[in-house]
């Protein structure tokens, strides 16, 4: 038995033109998933002696995606170089003496299909991709070129061993073309006569086209196909042969020197034992070449089921080829072969290395055509590995690509003596175990939940276990049988029965003899024996003591739990573990001191190993089931959850453990000490297992599809990695492949069965007859995905999720599942979207009777026994039973017999098709039987249902039609068609079920349609309709078209409001239009308003009058856009107005005349308002529009309009003599602009409408008190107040020293009018008005101002109004008091906040701490006491001064007035800055005033500076 470490690796990888390659001193590489394998052949691998001469030696890794590419340099001193491609987009060039990457390059764009390395050029790697690209990529000077040949998909590519820059191209449609990389990839042939993808491309290795003696005419079966270009015969050109093999099943010669080809061998198809060929044989083919360098005569191909041919050229006439391996049975691959590398070793033996989707790679002697030797692979996860127990050194070894190897770790011949088990398995190999004591069973339990035996020693199928478990099997294991099938008699019952415990969490016990019969779930023996009530854990394994006395089960919880036979009285649990439980490991029996026999190990999703010493709860057998909290000893070290622990059969209490942090740990349990720790997996283990025979020798197996041999003697590490960032980790996680969504890469287009997805009757694409199912990468897909709890068990997580299906990234078989367009480029002209159809166009119609047919195709010995059972069926007079069961095995003689026979045989047929997945083929066939009423119920349960069954249902009868097209709408339903179902029920008159159906889908516009058409106006159905698709449409933002809803349901005032609902212009002036048509009168009007005023916005002045026009209602706002568009006109020539504005109305023009008889004289001419009835009637209209008051906050557009509202009033009462109203109006219009602060409108509404002052309107309102005199003192008095203003500021603006202090005056104030508009009564939250932009009044003014000066000054006397003084005062109080009870509240609020938050001062603190902050700020005034203000006193204040507003007459209370204290601050500025200007008279009243009222906190500092 070999003493040294052993590698089983995984697959090399499918369908790739070269992805292994050999140099001469005996190095092979294969590419296998993202790496690449090396092995040594040879003397030099260091075999022991008598075993095949290799080794492997090591692995590259670095890629992160399918390695699809590699090749080794052939240059004498180089043969330690190799690159690589990949699907990462990456090609990489390695020493494989240090296993690094030398250098790499990313210029593909595309999925990298083939490579090579120059055989002529030391440093030129040349790789092409999927697109057509290639790069030649020169090494030393790492420089590259990019050529774009064709742009069709590159197979294969091969550099010419006689000329440096010749490279031959193979391309998936079949053509070949020989290009010169030194001509920019000119093309020097183009090689047409293959139909089908290239696989292979070999230069003949002799230059010259003497060594094969053809016939230059001889060839007539192939005419001259003259190629791109005429070329001289230059000696380039001259002479070489090529060959080339392609998937059209044959191999053809060509001539360099002529450009065409010269020879074509064909494929036989050679008889395989067990009769005839599998007819799916022929559509997987990959054909791979092999011209040896010593025998240029001779060729060496691949073939259908993976035989080898070695062609004899010299004879071209005759086909001639030898079969490798003929002599000896089953040295043959027995699937196709993808790769052949020539190999010299040192002791000069010329082989042939092979790579076969057989997963086997085969070395073959050149001299005898046999095969040396075979090694072994995988192409899944290695899940489980067992020991067989009574042929010692046979290891099973479960894997994740539906086969399980036996290996006979023994074999003195052979290292790697592997059998395959494939028949019955078809899924994920996840658990496994021998029967104890009998020879070569072998208990398996698969991904999908199958149980199964099999016998290794023969060929039969393994039988299954009729009952099959709901998730993947975890583990597998030989006991006593319990009850209910112990109770059978000694005879009757087998002496170990197989229990199984699976993703479910379940255990089942099978009967070994009775597999078909039924498996018992053992909780119910469990629930019955120790009387449970409650609910059982989630069982998630199980393993038996070696004298099957006591079984433990661990649980998803993490409890264990120890159960005595023969009733399984529990007597113990564990919990210990709170993680689900993967694997639990009795000691064996033969240890030194026998109570270690008890030691029972276990790994859960924790990392840590805990070993329970269970001697004295055993032999104690306690009445109660007793619980163990503390293990015996705890082994800690692992970062990762434990999938495996097993004890060495050599040693007392050592053990050894699998985990996912990538290693496996060897550890002396007594001592709890780590001894060894192996690292050379890349991936998660899975499992782990002692060699029986060698207590140096571990196995153990990992989802990087690898089983290794090691020693632990050999092991540097003691302990396992720690922390999570443990190197091997990160090297896994960089170089394991990632998942993909499947849809992501195209697939690679080398699939092995294309059509099967279509052409359904051959078997081999439902489930492989001939060989395993799955391809290895799919199973890493799945699991890398799934992931910790939802995988109990000690065979790690199994991913139950997904199907086997391959995953594009690799290999296999089941690529076809993928690869469905594959075919799609042989039909060029076909658009990309027909794909399916444009397949099945081409190929022949499907068999209605194919398992017939195919019986009358068998051999001849059987047709002629069918002759004879026909005869004699149809001759003897009655039937004796060998005949009729003779005619029920052949059941295609149907055709022939009678009736029954015939049904008979339809049935069978039947079948196939549905398990075929061809369900249309067997309703065709009942329908031949005349079934239509069965064929329709079972398409119908079956969810199969067609238009053309429904078509056909009424001959079967009026109600079975209706049944029939209700059922397909249903159907219809569920695959989300919902209007073609609609359409069904319409044909049975059910219009209302119809509408429904659409309605309730979304289907509005449809529903509708076939409302409208179908049923009466009147039907409610159709406004509903209408209302909840406009409401869809309204909530979705679609507003036109649900405003037509609303209108296709009469319901026109909701149109207008939804078409409004946008806001811009057009979307109102729209709406406005449609409710004028629709007679909502007040409706259009008020949208029409409100599309005036958006444009107004956009100073859009004729579409305003435009929109405005659309109502007769709206004549009065006419007026007012007129006033608001003459004066914005008026103020834009005065240079006050910053907004220009282009679209004026012509009217606008004018400028000559006072601003009013402006006004009137526009409404006169173009709104014709001429007559007093007229100005009535306007101003009927806009009085009864109320706008709010204005603030500082007003935007100046809607200011501006808000007083040409009032303007426009006041024009109109003066034109019919109300001067009351238009006083009022007018004063309106002043207070409003003083509100907004802006003082600049308020002086050009003095100007533009009391050009010569109040004293006209005074007149016209004669003396007598009428009511509107309050309002009229209101009016002069705020004259007066911007005249007094303007004759301020004119006094700072021509004298510079007094400047600054004047600054400084409006600055202060600009606080102070501030602060006493906030507190005004009205809340009038105002800007002051010097803080607007001054009145350009020209310098010159000032003089003759000062003349009028004096008459201004005195009539200032008005604005010293004691009662308004006195009312504002009280204003100003309640304000101030209503401010300082606010900021009480809020400091309170805060002290509470504090006090939640961190335990601060009490209650009284906080509010003491508040009114200090309240307390007014400290002030020169004497008798200002610093002292807060009590609740008490502030509350007297507020009522106080609220009586005092109370009694004020309300004439003196509606209309505003200027502030008064603020008058006589500027009075005595006035006074300050021009002496003898103010009378003395005048001073002492505004001082007065001032210390009478200025108590409050605003005048509090100005008092001090004028009364001191």
């Amino acid at each position: 038995m070999g003493q040294e470490p052993r590698t089983l690796p995984p697959s090399p990888n499918w369908y790739c033109a070269r992805c292994s390659d050999a140099v001469p001193g005996g190095l092979f590489g294969f590419a296998a998933r993202t790496s690449v394998f090396l092995v040594r052949v040879g003397p030099s691998a260091g075999a022991i002696p008598g075993t095949p001469p290799f080794r492997v030696i090591g692995e590259l890794v670095g890629h992160t995606e399918r390695v699809s590419g590699f090749t080794f340099s052939h240059h004498p001193g180089q043969y330690h170089l190799c690159a690589t491609s990949s699907d990462d987009g990456t090609v990489k060039i390695w020493d494989v003496e240090t296993k690094t990457v030398v250098t790499e390059h990313a210029l593909h764009q595309h999925t990298i299909s083939a490579l090579h390395w120059s055989p002529q050029v030391k440093d030129l790697i040349v790789s092409g991709d999927e697109k057509g690209v290639v790069f030649c990529y020169w090494l030393n000077r790492n420089d590259s070129q990019h050529l774009f040949i064709e742009p069709r998909t590159i197979f294969c590519l091969t550099c010419s061993p006689h000329h440096e820059d010749l490279v031959a191209i193979g391309y998936k449609d079949g053509i070949v073309v020989i290009i010169d990389i030194s001509k920019k990839g000119e093309v020097i042939h183009r090689l047409r006569g293959h139909d089908d993808e290239i696989h292979s491309i070999a230069w003949c290795p002799l230059p010259g086209e003497d060594c094969l003696s053809i016939n230059q005419e001889e060839n007539s079966e192939e005419p001259e196909i003259p190629n791109g270009k005429v070329i001289a015969q230059t000696p380039v050109t001259k002479g070489c042969y090529l060959a080339t093999g392609s998937k059209d099943q044959t191999i053809r010669i060509w001539s360099c020197s002529r450009g065409r080809g010269v020879m074509i061998l064909k494929l036989p198809f050679l008889k395989r034992r067990g009769g005839g060929i599998d007819p799916t044989i022929k559509e997987r083919l990959w054909l791979t070449l092999h011209w040896p360098k010593d025998q240029p005569t001779q060729l060496v191909s691949s073939c259908f089921g993976g035989e080898l041919l070695l062609w004899d050229l010299t004879q071209s006439w005759r086909r001639k080829y030898t079969l490798f391996s003929a002599s000896s049975e089953g040295q043959n691959h027995s699937r196709i072969v993808f790769n052949l590398c020539p190999l010299q070793t040192e002791d000069d033996k010329q082989l042939l290395l092979s790579t076969s989707m057989d997963r086997d790679v085969k070395c073959w002697d050149m001299a005898t055509l046999e095969c040396c030797w075979t090694l072994p692979s995988l192409g899944g996860f290695a899940y489980s590995l067992a020991f067989s127990p009574v042929d010692m050194g046979c290891l099973a070894i479960g894997v994740g690509d539906g086969m399980i190897r036996v290996w006979n770790t023994l074999s003195i011949k052979n290292n790697y003596d592997v059998k395959n088990f494939w028949q019955g398995v078809k899924s994920k190999v996840t658990a496994l175990c021998w029967h104890p004591t009998k020879e070569g069973c072998l208990a398996f339990g698969t991904d999908d939940g199958k149980v199964g035996l099999y016998d290794t020693y023969s060929n039969k199928p393994p039988q299954i276990s009729s009952t099959y478990h709901k998730k993947t099997v975890y583990t597998l294991a030989w006991g006593p049988p319990l009850p209910p099938i112990s109770l059978g008699g000694e005879g009757d019952r087998p002496s170990l029965t197989l229990y199984s415990c699976g993703g479910e969490g379940v255990v089942l016990q099978h009967n070994p003899w009775k597999l078909g019969g039924e498996a018992y779930d053992i909780n119910k023996l469990i629930r019955d024996t120790n009387s449970i009530k409650y609910k059982l854990p989630v069982h998630t394994e199980i393993s038996w003591k070696a004298d099957g006395k006591i079984m433990a089960l661990g649980n998803e919880d993490g409890s264990i739990e120890i159960f005595q036979v023969p009733n399984l009285k529990l007597i113990c649990t564990i919990q210990q573990h709170h993680k689900l439980v993967n694997t639990i490991s009795w000691h064996h029996e033969h240890g030194s001191q026998p109570e270690l026999s008890y030691l029972m190990a276990s790994g859960s999703n924790n990392a840590v190993i805990y070993v329970h010493n269970l001697k004295t709860v055993i032999e104690s057998n306690p009445e109660s089931p007793v619980t163990v909290t503390e293990p015996y000893r705890t082994l800690s070290g692992h970062t990762a959850k434990i999938t495996s622990v097993a004890w060495s059969p050599h040693h007392d209490g050592r053990l050894v453990s699998a985990s996912y942090d990538g290693t496996a740990q060897v550890w002396d349990t007594l001592r709890e000490e780590p001894l060894c720790n192996f690292r050379g997996h890349r991936g998660r283990l899975l499992c782990v297992a002692w060699s029986p025979l060698d207590p140096d020798c571990i196995y153990s197996g990992a989802d990087d599809f690898c089983v290794y041999k090691w020693l632990t003697s050999m092991q540097e590490h003691s302990r396992p990695p720690q922390g999570k960032k443990s190197i091997e980790l990160e090297k896994k996680r960089l170089s394991q492949p990632k998942p993909k969504p499947k849809k992501k890469k195209k697939p690679t287009s080398r699939a092995p069965i294309k059509q099967e997805v279509y052409d359904g009757n051959e078997d081999e694409s439902i489930r492989e007859s001939s060989g395993p199912v799955e391809n290895g990468v799919s199973d890493q897909e799945g699991e890398e995905e799934a992931r910790e709890p939802e995988f109990p068990s000690g065979v790690a997580s199994v991913a139950s999720r997904e199907p086997v299906t391959c995953a594009p990234v690799l290999l296999g078989f089941e690529k076809s599942k993928v690869t469905v367009n594959n075919k799609v480029t042989l039909l060029k002209k076909e658009p990309p979207k027909e794909k399916p159809e444009s397949l099945t166009k081409k190929r022949k119609a499907r068999s209605m009777l194919p398992l017939t047919t195919s019986l009358d195709h068998r051999s001849k010995e059987e047709l002629h026994q069918d002759c004879l059972v026909l005869a004699t069926a149809k001759h003897s007079k009655e039937l004796n039973e060998e005949v009729s069961t003779d005619l029920e095995e052949r059941f295609h003689l149907g055709l022939f017999t009678d009736r029954a026979a015939l049904y008979r045989m339809i049935e069978v047929e039947g079948k196939g098709h549905l398990e075929n997945g061809h369900p249309e083929l067997f309703h065709q066939l009942m329908l031949w039987k005349g079934d239509l009423k069965g064929v329709l119920q079972t398409a119908a349960e079956r969810g199969e249902l067609t238009d053309s069954l429904v078509a056909m249902a009424p001959v079967a009868g009026y109600h079975v039609w209706l049944w029939a097209v209700e059922a397909f709408a249903k159907q219809l339903c569920f695959q989300d068609q919902y209007v073609k179902a609609a359409s069904h029920l319409l044909s049975i008159h059910k219009v209302y079920e119809a509408v429904e159906l659409l309605k309730s889908n979304h289907f509005y516009r449809e529903a509708i349609a076939v409302a409208k058409a179908r049923l009466r106006p009147e039907d409610p159905i159709l406004k509903d309709l209408y209302l909840t698709w406009g409401a869809i449409l309204e909530k979705d933002g679609h507003y036109a078209v649900a405003a037509k809803c609303y209108l296709g349901a009469a319901s026109a005032y909701d149109a207008a409001k939804v078409l409004a609902k946008k806001g811009d212009a057009a979307s109102l002036k729209t709406a406005a239009e449609l409710a004028s048509i629709v007679g909502e009168n007040e409706l259009s009007s008020s949208l029409a308003l409100r599309c005036a005023q958006e444009l107004l916005l956009a100073r859009n002045w004729v579409g305003a009058q435009e929109a405005l026009k659309l109502h007769e209602s709206l004549k009065g706002q006419r007026l007012v856009f007129c006033l608001l568009e003459l004066l914005s006109k008026h103020l834009e020539e005065r240079q006050l107005s910053e907004a220009k504005s282009s679209s004026y109305n012509a009217w606008a023009a004018g400028t000559d005349g006072p601003f009013v008889e402006r006004v009137t004289a526009v409404w006169k001419s173009i709104f014709s308002l001429d007559t007093p009835e007229q100005y009535q009637a306007a101003l009927q209209q806009l009085q009864s529009i109320k706008y709010p008051s204005a603030t500082n906050n007003t935007p100046s557009k809607q200011l501006l309009l808000h007083i040409c509202h009032d303007l426009t009033l006041a024009v109109l009462s003066q034109q019919v003599a109300s001067w009351d109203a238009a006083v009022e109006a007018l004063l309106r219009a002043v207070v409003r602009s003083y509100d907004s602060g802006n003082f600049t409108i308020m002086q050009e509404v003095h100007s533009a409408f009391l050009p010569e002052g109040c004293d006209h309107l005074r007149d016209k309102l004669g003396e007598h008190q009428s009511p509107t005199t309050p309002a009229f003192k209101s009016l002069e008095a705020f004259f007066i107040y911007g005249h007094l203003y303007e004759f301020w500021w004119s006094l700072s603006r021509p004298c510079p020293k007094s400047s600054v202090w004047v600054r400084a005056a409006h600055r202060r104030t600009t606080s102070l009018e501030q602060s006493q508009q906030i507190n005004n009564a009205s809340t009038k939250e105002t800007d002051p008005k010097v803080s607007e932009p001054e009145p350009s009044r020209p310098p010159e003014l000032d003089v003759r101002l000062t003349e009028q000066s004096e008459q201004m000054l005195i009539t200032c006397k008005e604005l010293f109004s004691e009662k308004h003084a006195s009312l504002q005062n009280s204003q100003r109080t309640v304000a101030e008091v209503q401010e300082t009870l606010a900021e009480m509240i809020r400091q309170h609020q805060k002290s509470q906040v504090c006090k939640s938050s961190t335990n601060g001062p009490d209650k009284n603190e906080s509010e003491q701490v508040a009114e200090q902050s309240l307390s007014s700020p400290p002030s020169e005034c004497k008798e200002e006491k610093n002292q807060p203000l009590s609740l008490p006193e502030l509350t007297k204040r507020l009522t106080e001064a609220n009586e005092k507003i109370a009694k004020f007459p309300e004439s003196v209370k509606t209309w505003p007035f200027p502030d008064v204290l603020e008058c006589c601050l500027i009075l005595l500025h006035i006074g300050s800055q021009c002496p003898g200007s103010v009378t003395q008279d005048m001073q002492q009243q505004a001082q007065e005033l001032l210390q009478k009222y200025g108590n409050t906190k605003v005048y509090k500092r100005y008092c001090q500076t004028f009364c001191t």
